[in-house]
């Protein structure tokens, strides 16, 4: 089977790994303006897969699709001319994409009993989705209330993209080796959300699928 009929029979694996690689090469990105461009294009590629993998799932095109494009547009305008109202309605939708996203896969994994091979790809895909979902939720926090967020380095600065992304990761995944930290009222707020998130998401849906591997396994 070629490279592609195993993408388009896993779409789920595809977005997982252009995530991670994502995450790679953000941080080569942010430092110039043609990083910058070159940023959100990549960003851009995420929420097209992400809207490919929707479509494999019980998820809504159309409202990925409402969601996606003032996104995208958002991000390019971003890119060359950023402004506090562009970056935090920007940060809005793309979190709100990115959540919809994720519920989508969720949906996806839980119709059945039977765990296919991208469904064990869609777990971590659907952990991505929502760590991004989070981050731009922190960019949309960190634009409404300036100084939501220090760090051990230049701590009166505002955090970065992937200083944001990071936080999100230690969050969600409960690891707590982050030295982003939340000071404000509101900040305290949304990562207390995405904590409760990281644990139930372990809870009902990992191990959900770790025991049912097990069972088929077992009757095999």
């Amino acid at each position: 089977m070629s490279v592609l009929a195993h993408a388009r029979r896993n779409p789920s694996a595809v977005l997982l790994v252009v995530q991670l690689l994502g995450v790679l090469v953000y941080p080569a990105m942010e430092g110039s303006r043609p990083g910058r461009v070159a940023f959100e294009i990549l960003g851009i590629v995420v929420l097209v897969l992400a809207v490919f993998s929707v479509r494999a799932t019980p998820g809504l095109t159309w409202v990925s699709v409402c969601l996606g494009i003032p996104a995208v547009a958002l991000s390019l305008l971003d890119a060359f001319n950023p402004t506090e109202p562009v970056v935090a309605i920007s940060g809005a939708l793309h979190a709100a994409f990115y959540f919809y996203a994720a519920y989508s896969l969720l949906r996806y994994m839980l119709s059945d009993h039977d765990v296919s091979v991208d469904e064990l790809f869609a777990t971590g895909a659907t952990f991505t989705l929502v760590a991004w979902g989070f981050a731009y939720l922190y960019v949309f926090v960190q634009v409404l209330v300036p100084g939501s967020f220090t760090a051990a380095v230049d701590p009166a600065n505002g955090r970065t993209w992937m200083e944001l992304l990071f936080l999100s990761f230690t969050t969600l995944s409960s690891t707590g080796l982050s030295d982003i930290v939340p000071i404000t009222s509101w900040s305290r707020s949304v990562v207390m959300l995405e904590q409760l998130a990281g644990l139930g998401y372990v809870a009902m849906v990992v191990s959900r699928l770790v025991g049912l591997t097990i069972t088929k396994r077992s009757n095999t």
